[in-house]
């Protein structure tokens, strides 16, 4: 079941399809059992990006560094 379209926020971003697999993995790590969390949170970071609130790199610096 699919609850959110991230797909069309991270297309309208121009997210590239590397760094979407990147954030999916980062997001994944945080709601592991729990798919409506997770594309939730998917699509609120793909609006982030592409009302220019945050960068693709910033997310995923970030993250390494924790």
């Amino acid at each position: 079941m699919r609850y959110f379209n991230y797909e069309k926020t991270a297309q309208e971003a121009k997210i590239s399809q590397g760094k979407l697999e990147a954030l999916k993995r980062v997001v994944s790590q945080e709601f592991p059992r729990d798919p409506m969390m997770y594309e939730l949170h998917m699509l609120r970071l793909c609006t982030a990006i592409r009302d220019g609130q945050i960068y693709v790199e910033d997310v995923l610096e970030s993250k390494r560094a924790a």
